[in-house]
């Protein structure tokens, strides 16, 4: 069964306050985990214009930033590919869509998946959430910690809107711990194959002496 989780940081959004809650420096710390992504390897499966998908994981403060964005393109699926540059342990989601019927309706997490396709992604998703519209960031997806934890590789797909031909995507939220990689230690040792003769020669050459005398 599908299920809508909201973690405990989302109250703000029925704050009357909300505004002031929203430009928070502490809430902008809880969503920094897009610093932790490795962009450069990050893949957005049928974005309109290649490399828009990873456009959409910008800084809290930019979250209603409208210039930076991914829309679909064939159809209303997008599937996002996310490697980390560490281990993360995965809080909650916060998404930004766009206005109408653009917005995603669905949303499917897969950890430690990397290269997934949409073939892929028919396959049982770690966690669903059934969406409702976000156009600036008061909902929060919380996900199930114990299952999100170590994840080096989050994949994310958009399986539906609420009835666009395309779905559009301004913003990815990602609030958690992070965690750097342990690095593989490499120990050279350096072995004496064989004994060096220059080592032995005075030896040698004392014995020779001594048998002489």
């Amino acid at each position: 069964m599908a299920d809508r989780g909201h973690g405990g940081h989302h109250h703000h959004g029925r704050c009357g306050d909300e505004h002031d809650h929203d430009d928070d420096p502490e809430r902008g710390i809880q969503y920094s985990l897009y610093l932790k992504i490795d962009l450069m390897n990050v893949e957005c499966l049928n974005e309109e214009r290649d490399g828009s998908g990873k456009d959409v994981f910008k800084s809290w403060e930019n979250r209603l930033d409208r210039e930076k964005y991914v829309v679909s393109d064939a159809d209303e699926e997008l599937l996002f590919n996310i490697p980390f540059t560490g281990n993360v342990k995965l809080k909650g989601v916060i998404v930004i869509g766009g206005e109408d019927d653009s917005h995603p309706s669905q949303m499917k997490l897969f950890k430690n998946r990397p290269k997934m396709t949409f073939d892929d992604a028919g396959g049982e998703p770690d966690q669903v959430f059934e969406m409702h519209p976000d156009n600036t960031g008061q909902l929060e997806y919380a996900t199930k910690i114990t299952k999100f934890s170590g994840v080096h590789h989050l994949s994310i797909y958009f399986s539906k809107n609420f009835g666009a031909d395309t779905t559009k995507v301004y913003y990815i939220g990602l609030r958690g711990d992070f965690t750097e990689a342990q690095r593989q230690e490499i120990v050279i040792v350096n072995y004496e194959l064989a004994p060096n003769p220059a080592d032995h020669k005075s030896h040698l050459e004392d014995h020779v002496q001594q048998q002489i005398q």
